[in-house]
């Protein structure tokens, strides 16, 4: 079961802003786990704040929590039906830490997890779009603790692929009127394409971007989902619901304060609500992505090998067309 792998290949986060192609051991399952073979891992915008350095984690780090892949080994005791099982899985474990994290991710060639949190996937089901798995989970949470009450009409601002996967969930929902508000060309014509009704490029909003945007979609609207991280995004979130309207929160804003007047809040009886991480979402964003309703692939912009890793997370930084870079390990099929 444990294979006779003595080493791996894994991009490690050795210092600030430096990334190496390293060999590593490969990782052994303990009681619980499963090892992983790693197929692809999508490059995520808090992977950059990770390599940058920040307080979460050290040096050196593997990365990567965007990640799909086969369970190549179990632990002693463990479930051998999974063996050779295509799947992603949640990445939070028993002891607080995450993959991808606190504990290796996709970066690497195998990572370990724990056994309870694999969700298998179908065999014919391809690996590369199982990577965007992980932030739909992220999307399914949110939307549900937005609790849609009232389908008329969403605006999200920020084109991303948390926003762009909000846009597919809310279309799913049966919302009637979608706007989406960002930055990128090749962004905005993959909402329109992915079936926005509006979409906004805020440089061309003015000084007054939530009167611009009211005058564009036709007022207020029900539900409003700020996935940009952009605090001047946040000022324009709250403006923009109706009476009784709902703000979802789903971006990350680093040390950024609010500074509104609360009775904006009380008056006009908005719920600010936000959502962090994945939780109990897993099912169904599986469920969601294996069953075709999702088109997760048009959000795929790059496929790229691992080894290839630098001008991966270079595009990621600073091209204008990407949507989501993945990179690939060698050995599954395109």
């Amino acid at each position: 079961q444990q294979g006779d792998r003595q080493s791996m290949k894994a991009i490690v986060n050795t210092a600030p802003g430096c990334l190496q192609w390293q060999d590593e051991p490969t990782p052994e399952p303990g009681p619980g786990q499963v090892r992983i073979r790693t197929a692809a891992c999508g490059i995520c915008a808090t992977d950059l704040h990770m390599i940058a350095g920040w307080k979460r984690t050290g040096f050196p780090a593997i990365p990567g929590h965007e990640w799909s892949g086969v369970v190549d080994a179990v632990g002693p005791a463990g479930n051998t039906d999974l063996l050779g099982q295509p799947c992603v899985a949640d990445n939070v474990l028993g002891d607080g830490g995450e993959v991808g994290f606190e504990h290796p991710g996709g970066y690497g060639q195998y990572l370990l997890t724990e056994e309870r949190n694999v969700y298998p996937l179908p065999g014919d089901f391809p690996l590369w779009t199982g990577a965007l798995i992980e932030p739909l989970a992220v999307c399914v949470r949110g939307l549900r603790r937005l609790r849609l009450e009232d389908r008329s009409s969403a605006l999200i601002l920020g084109d991303g692929p948390i926003g762009l996967l909000m846009l597919l969930l809310l279309r799913s929902e049966g919302v009637r009127h979608i706007a989406i508000v960002g930055g990128r060309a090749t962004r905005l014509a993959a909402a329109r394409g992915l079936g926005a009704d509006q979409v906004l490029d805020y440089r061309e909003l003015g000084s007054n971007p939530a009167e611009a945007i009211r005058r564009e979609t036709g007022g207020p609207v029900a539900n409003v989902i700020e996935a940009s991280g952009s605090t001047d995004a946040m000022h324009v979130a709250l403006d923009m619901p109706r009476p009784g309207g709902k703000v979802l929160v789903l971006g990350d804003y680093g040390l950024s304060q609010a500074c509104f007047p609360w009775n904006h809040l009380l008056h006009r009886e908005l719920e600010l609500i936000g959502s962090n991480a994945s939780a109990g979402a897993w099912a169904e964003a599986v469920r969601l992505a294996t069953s075709g309703a999702l088109p997760l692939d048009r959000l795929v912009s790059h496929r790229l090998p691992a080894a290839s890793f630098e001008q991966a997370v270079e595009l990621t930084r600073r091209a204008p067309e990407v949507i989501k870079v993945l990179i690939e390990w060698e050995g599954f099929p395109i």
